[in-house]
């Protein structure tokens, strides 16, 4: 058996990262802006997409297939036996039932679909982990095990934003409660549920006290776990980096990136993002 992974740019991979590993693909997600489609991270950069945020029609959309198909086809020539295809949770895109229709076309090689129900680098954290199971010669069934364990047993995603109004637009507000928050300044501490739908973990007033109450739910969950931790912005990277110097002595770190948001997730968030996402070693 020889494996391979397929993911989306919601993963917030770089595409350097990418191209260092022989069994891994990634299909950017579209951006569009006033009906011109770009390619994330490809075609298309953050200053771009926050730029044109507030006066231009942006939107986002599926990987084009015809990647997909190409990134498969590739694989089979490489004689891969197995490709393993792990999306943004399907609640929050279409991408995950896109592949999997486009995958029943496929001949040649066997299509596992794995919906990790989460997103940026909660998502890349798994495909990692897929990554390394492979290497150490997991089965597929114990490689989705392992996932699992991941996803809902050893990781927590943490966002908060300025407003909610990019999440609105994009009809990804999930069960955030918001319509108060944005009059009286309370921000909410988003996260993605198991069924990988946002909703709201706590609330603050004032983004500051937001990240101070983000810190205290990671710092009480990890308190004595070796983790990884990746940090993510928007258009500043200052809150991010106070964050960071914050948590190095909160938590017990082995790696620690701040890595800015992809521009196909900024588009729904906008550009005053911070996440905290951590994963158990």
């Amino acid at each position: 058996m020889k494996i391979a992974v397929i993911t989306d740019s919601s993963s917030n991979l770089s595409f350097e990262y990418v191209k260092t590993i022989e069994n891994l693909e990634m299909m950017p997600l579209m951006i569009s802006v006033d009906d011109k489609y770009y390619r994330d991270q490809i075609e298309i950069d953050y200053e771009t997409v926050y730029k044109n945020l507030v006066d231009k029609n942006v939107t986002t959309s599926l990987p084009d297939l015809g990647d997909f198909t190409g990134a498969i086809n590739k694989f089979i020539k490489k004689g891969y036996t197995d490709i393993l295809v792990i999306t943004i949770s399907s609640e929050l895109s279409g991408t995950f039932n896109a592949f999997k229709v486009a995958s029943e076309d496929c001949i040649g090689v066997n299509i596992h679909m794995y919906d990790s129900k989460t997103l940026s680098m909660a998502l890349g954290y798994i495909v990692k982990e897929a990554i390394q199971s492979i290497k150490s010669k997991f089965s597929i069934s114990e490689i989705f095990s392992r996932l699992d364990d991941l996803r809902y047993k050893n990781s927590v995603a943490l966002y908060t934003v300025e407003t909610l109004k990019y999440l609105r637009k994009g009809g990804r507000i999930g069960k955030v409660e918001g319509t108060i928050g944005d009059i009286l300044a309370i921000k909410p501490i988003i996260s993605v549920n198991d069924q990988g739908v946002y909703y709201t973990v706590s609330k603050a007033f004032g983004v500051n006290r937001a990240l101070i109450t983000m810190r205290n739910i990671v710092s009480k969950k990890y308190a004595d776990d070796l983790v990884d931790v990746t940090i993510h912005y928007g258009a500043g990277i200052e809150k991010a980096q106070k964050i960071s110097d914050k948590l190095k002595k909160d938590l017990h770190i082995r790696n620690i990136d701040i890595v800015q948001l992809t521009p196909v997730l900024g588009v729904h968030t906008g550009p005053d993002i911070v996440a905290i996402i951590v994963r158990k070693v």
